[in-house]
C-alpha cells in the first residue's frame, strides 16, 4: 500500500477521533498527517515524512488550536447568548402588566411578563425595559 494512503488513512482516523473528544488535539494530528502525506506524495522517504508529521502537527498546536479553542470556548461577559441577550431591551405592554400577569412584545415576540416590584402596573402600550428574564417569564420595569 502507498506511504501517501496510509497517512490519508490516519488523518481520517484522527479527525473522527477529534468528533468524540472535542478538544481540537486529534484535528492537529489530522492536519500533521496529511503533512506526512504531501511529503510522501513527494516522494520523499519515511523520515523525512514522520519529520514532516511532526512539525505540522507541533505548529498546528501550538498555533492553529489555542486560536480556535478561544474562538469556541472563551466568552466575555459581553457576549451575551440566549435570553440573556433581551435583558435591558425595551418592549411594549400589549397586554396590562403587574406582578401576576401581563404580556409584553419584543420584536416580533410576545412574552409573558412580571413587574419587578409590587406595587408597578403598566397598560397597554407603555414601553418598558427588561431587567430580569426567568424562564418564560420576563420581568419589567420603567425605561
Amino acid at each position: 500500500m502507498a506511504a501517501w494512503l496510509l497517512w490519508l488513512i490516519a488523518a481520517g482516523l484522527f479527525a473522527g477521533g477529534e468528533m468524540a473528544s472535542l478538544d481540537l488535539v486529534l484535528l492537529m494530528f489530522a492536519g500533521g498527517a496529511l503533512g506526512g502525506m504531501t511529503v510522501a506524495l513527494l516522494g520523499l522517504s519515511v523520515p523525512i515524512q514522520l519529520l514532516a508529521f511532526v512539525i505540522v502537527s507541533a505548529g498546528l498546536l501550538l498555533v492553529v488550536r489555542p486560536v480556535a479553542k478561544r474562538h469556541l470556548v472563551d466568552r466575555t461577559p459581553e457576549q451575551l447568548d440566549g435570553v440573556a441577550s433581551y435583558v435591558g431591551r425595551t418592549a411594549v405592554v400589549s397586554q396590562r402588566v403587574d406582578n401576576a400577569a401581563g404580556r409584553v412584545r419584543l420584536g416580533d415576540d410576545e412574552w409573558t411578563a412580571r413587574t419587578q416590584l409590587d406595587d408597578e402596573v403598566y397598560e397597554v402600550g407603555h414601553e418598558v425595559r427588561i431587567v430580569q428574564i426567568e424562564g418564560p417569564i420576563a420581568y419589567v420595569s420603567h425605561l
